[in-house]
């Protein structure tokens, strides 16, 4: 079951760009970006809870699994 990201849909919900979001965390676009598209590998904990505390959300309003399909 792959991890997807709900990154885009809460900064919508939020009204903040990737670009606040990344001043705000301290973390740089780039980062945010690949988070953002599903491309990211691994996430700190302590990068998720900033994420976090600055959306105001909890990690399961950010992260998501997508179900198997049926064969």
């Amino acid at each position: 079951m792959p991890i997807i990201t709900k990154l885009d849909k809460v900064l919508t919900k939020r009204r903040m760009s990737l670009t606040e979001l990344s001043e705000r965390v301290d973390i740089t676009i780039a980062n945010l970006s690949i988070l953002k598209s599903g491309k990211a590998r691994a996430i700190r904990f302590s990068t998720l809870e900033a994420i976090c505390k600055e959306l105001k959300c909890r990690p399961g309003d950010i992260l998501d699994i997508e179900p198997e399909k049926d064969n």
